[in-house]
């Protein structure tokens, strides 16, 4: 199992400084079967680490109606592969140039200017989300006590080393609440 920390001046990865040098590929923008070559493509750049976005309305385009949220999980095994680290942005707000931030209308439709706040159904529905979702990214963090091992060849683990709570949220709102919502949810779903 890989231990990383964000210390005071570094990330340290078992106890080593570590800089991360991140490239974004959204798995959701680039068809299945060219994921390899891409992530290829970025380490030849000389990058450790790439980080993706996941759309909420891509995988769940109606109310309880999921649409491949494992591709994510597939996507990260691929990064594993590619012997890359990964950053996970799962939102639920996305931004990332993507129709309605990655909120689905079935959602923002109705509560309108609820979304993104300590909103008891907008956080329903959040919890919902990422109580379907996270299972793949648990599964897959770097501190996993199982799996084929970290990109640093250690022992169990996967690639998943970050995973940010909302996204360009200081720009749109400053519900406190909802963000700690946010983190305590991931918290409770096992993100470390």
């Amino acid at each position: 199992m890989t231990q990383f920390e964000v210390g005071e001046r570094d990330f340290v990865l078992d106890g080593r400084p570590v800089r991360l040098l991140s490239g974004a590929l959204h798995y959701f923008r680039v068809h299945e079967a060219q994921w390899d070559h891409r992530l290829a493509m970025l380490r030849a750049m000389g990058l450790n680490c790439v980080e993706t976005y996941v759309p909420w309305n891509l995988h769940e385009p109606r109310p309880g109606e999921f649409k491949d949220p494992e591709a994510l999980g597939r996507f990260l095994d691929a990064v594993q592969g590619a012997g890359l680290w990964a950053i996970v942005r799962p939102g639920p707000y996305i931004c990332a140039e993507w129709e309605n931030g990655g909120l689905p209308q079935w959602l923002t439709g109705p509560l309108g200017r609820r979304v993104r706040t300590r909103d008891a159904a907008y956080l329903r529905a959040v919890d919902a989300w990422f109580a379907r979702l996270l299972p793949q990214v648990v599964a897959r963090q770097c501190t996993a006590a199982s799996g084929p091992g970290g990109p640093g060849g250690g022992p169990g683990g996967g690639p998943v080393i970050m995973v940010q709570a909302e996204n360009e949220y200081g720009s749109y709102g400053s519900d406190g609440v909802y963000l700690a919502h946010l983190v305590e949810r991931l918290r409770a779903l096992g993100v470390r």
